[in-house]
């Protein structure tokens, strides 16, 4: 993964970055699937790149979820070949929509029927900042003041705390007994995660489109995050990387509105490809990677930050046991975002004044091993709307001879 240019501005036609950018750093050994729009089909087909080409695999797999079934999915895509649709470079430069040549190939989000779940307040930083949008009540204006007074309270380095522990327990109990208890301090040091639906099957947008937040929202950030590939079984069969787009503002009024802080037009983004797990890359690997944040202001703003997975509170193979079992079943599997340490507190427009969106502000979310997912900002209402949904896809395949 080539490190990002700075301060491309969005409405250049490059501020989604390169092939080499969204690409993995090991590209060439590394098994990729994803999801491209093809003109000639009128639809969606799953392709594989491999050599910089990006290959059509619909013909074998109609979807990307029938890939993630398979035994091994690494070692059959590996062996296949197909049609070549074009190079990776030029159907990503196509994809933006404002360019966009609707004659050519272009990306889509990398999964279809997988379920879109997120697991939050995994990351002890992250479950701070949980508590304090709560307490402000969604007030930006609060937030600096309770943030210094509840950390001298009860501290913010947790991440070694294991969730669910006896010592976990008493740290409940203390803070029950100093009246600074919360729901967010339940599912960040409790038993059970928070685990909900991010957005409805096929509604994620890919790389190089906007990501939306809605126009009355005052205080909102992106979720870096690394998004495991789950199959119905329950095992981990890949990875990719996602926005998990959040309205502070919304959330923090009050958990129940945690839908409409989560879930809206364009506001889960993954991508941009699916790295299946293989000698190489596997869930060992996923729990070392770190995820970089770069975001860019056209006010010239610029912010930077990491999410250290070995920070995690939670293992994600206990965050999947805890989505997926015989208490719940995915038929067609899930795409599970693991949460972010990233808790943006960096003043923008003033001091104490914190961190909020404005449309336009270029996000980019990578990882050597998994690649630069690029999105900017816009209103939920202004994008793109989502259009094709499960009976749009299964007749698109019919049509094709696909299924």
């Amino acid at each position: 993964m080539t490190v990002p240019q700075p301060r491309r501005q969005p409405d250049g036609a490059d501020w989604f970055g390169t092939a080499a950018e969204a690409l993995p750093d090991d590209v060439d050994s590394a098994v990729l699937i994803g999801r491209v729009w093809d003109p000639a089909g009128d639809g969606p087909s799953p392709v594989t790149v491999r050599g910089g080409e990006v290959v059509d695999l619909s013909q074998r797999f109609p979807t990307v979820r029938d890939i993630c079934e398979l035994p091994d999915p690494a070692a059959t895509v590996a062996g296949l070949d197909g049609p070549r649709l074009g190079e990776f470079g030029e159907i990503l430069a196509n994809t933006a929509a404002v360019t966009r040549d609707h004659t050519r190939p272009w990306l889509l989000a990398p999964v279809d029927l997988q379920a879109l779940k997120a697991a939050g307040v995994t990351f002890a930083v992250s479950l701070v900042e949980r508590v304090i949008e709560e307490r402000a009540r969604g007030d930006l204006a609060l937030a600096a003041d309770i943030r210094q007074r509840m950390l001298a309270d009860i501290g913010a380095d947790l991440h070694s705390l294991t969730p669910g522990s006896a010592e976990a327990d008493r740290l409940k109990s203390l803070l029950v007994a100093e009246g600074i208890w919360s729901q967010y301090l339940e599912v960040g040091i409790g038993p059970d995660a928070e685990i909900f639906t991010k957005g409805q099957v096929l509604s994620a947008v890919g790389t190089a489109v906007p990501v939306g937040v809605l126009a009355r929202s005052t205080w909102n950030n992106p979720e870096p995050e690394v998004t495991l590939i789950i199959q119905s079984s329950g095992r981990v069969v890949g990875a990719t990387l996602g926005n998990d787009v959040n309205l502070r503002d919304v959330e923090g009024r009050s958990a129940l509105l945690l839908p409409l802080a989560k879930d809206n037009n364009a506001s889960c983004a993954l991508g941009p490809l699916i790295r299946l797990f293989d000698d190489q890359f596997d869930l060992k690997r996923v729990r070392e990677l770190e995820v970089s944040l770069d975001i860019e202001g056209v006010d010239g703003f610029h912010l930077e930050a990491v999410s250290e997975m070995t920070r995690m509170s939670r293992d994600p193979a206990e965050l999947v046991r805890q989505l997926i079992g015989p208490h719940h079943r995915y038929p067609d599997g899930a795409a599970l975002m693991l949460g972010t340490m990233f808790a943006p507190t960096q003043d923008r427009d003033r001091p104490g004044g914190g961190f909020t969106h404005k449309i336009d502000d270029v996000v980019r979310i990578g990882c050597p091993a998994l690649g630069t997912l690029v999105n900017r900002v816009r209103h939920a209402q202004e994008c793109a709307p989502w259009q094709f949904g499960v009976r749009d896809l299964m007749g698109n395949l019919v049509r094709r001879g696909l299924l």
